[in-house]
């Protein structure tokens, strides 16, 4: 049996959650190698409605953990949650997405289980050896290994699995399931929230998203960019030189220490491409680089390029999408 972390947020699986749930219901068609059957836990309000829709991902059976200190996410107290229905269930593997909190709540779990974890996992192959081949060097390398161990802890790579569904065989059996936490499972805990601008789009659920670095020159520069991203129904990232610089906030930093983000296309204005922005884009399904430098390393990861200035380039785009649109 493989147990998977579902994570989800007002009733809603995350996307990183379903694309794991894509490889985890693989791993389970594999005849004999790990019991056949998914089966998830969720945390949190909205666990409830999150599972009704899981059977379209493979998912047999949902454990909603509930407790009445569970009320926002806190890693240790998952963690021991889940080495508990581990325990009641006893599965072959227990996998996550390779998001912040999945790899931070299955390394709490792997260092109190004394178990082997894989993070970062693009593809598995069950047998005599657990073989898996995971992200290294900022997604730069793929390394392939094997896992020995009485259970198999793996976290799946961002946007490296496309979400996959079909004809549910029938409704998830949902459970609940209260574990016993201690003080100490308790002492990091999330405390309270700053909700987003609900009229902003966000950068990991955007089609299209429009990239700025050091290249735009200024936070004033970035006016041009946004009116783009509206036109287009989008939203703005950056890259780290831009954060740094502190003219634009981290949570729209695009990278290795920011988001990840896999939009249908991408436009990315005064970006150089370092190797660490491009873990961040490089599942994008197009992109387009505007650029004053042809040699600059995002033009070979580009499917189109426009060799010019930024600041001509992009109002000119913005202007012929407002003439097409009659506006």
């Amino acid at each position: 049996m493989i147990l998977a972390l579902v994570e989800q947020a007002g009733g809603i699986a995350d996307r990183l959650s379903l694309e794991m749930l894509t490889l985890a219901r693989r791993l389970a068609e594999v005849a004999g190698a790990t019991g056949g059957s998914v089966h998830a836990v969720l945390f949190g309000a909205g666990a409830h409605t999150a599972a009704d829709v899981l059977a379209a991902h493979g998912v047999s059976t949902a454990t909603v953990v509930e407790h009445e200190r569970l009320g926002e996410y806190a890693p240790e107290a998952w963690a021991a949650s889940l080495l508990q229905v581990m325990a009641a269930r006893s599965p072959a593997v227990v996998i996550a997405a390779g998001s912040e909190r999945g790899n931070e709540v299955m390394a709490h779990v792997a260092a109190r289980a004394g178990l082997p974890l894989a993070a970062n996992c693009t593809d598995v192959r069950p047998g005599e050896r657990f073989g898996i081949t995971r992200q290294r060097w900022a997604g730069s390398l793929l390394e392939d290994a094997w896992l020995d161990g009485p259970a198999w802890l793996l976290t799946v790579a961002p946007h490296a699995v496309a979400i996959e569904e079909r004809a549910a065989a029938g409704a998830t059996a949902v459970e609940r399931f209260t574990p016993a936490l201690s003080e100490k499972d308790l002492r990091v805990r999330v405390s309270g929230r700053v909700e987003a601008d609900p009229g902003r789009v966000s950068l990991t659920d955007a089609r299209v998203v429009v990239g700025g670095g050091r290249g735009v020159g200024s936070a004033e520069g970035f006016a041009d960019l946004e009116e783009l991203a509206r036109l287009l129904g989008g939203a703005v990232g950056v890259s780290r030189a831009v954060t740094s610089a502190g003219w634009r906030p981290h949570a729209e930093q695009i990278g290795q220490t920011g988001l990840r983000i896999a939009p249908d296309l991408y436009i990315a204005c005064g970006i150089s491409g370092a190797i660490q922005h491009i873990v961040g884009c490089k599942a994008a399904k197009q992109i387009l680089a505007i650029n004053s430098d042809p040699e600059a390393p995002i033009m070979e990861k580009a499917t189109y390029a426009v060799i010019g200035d930024l600041r001509t380039v992009v109002p000119a785009i913005s202007a012929e999408i407002r003439r097409a649109r009659g506006a």
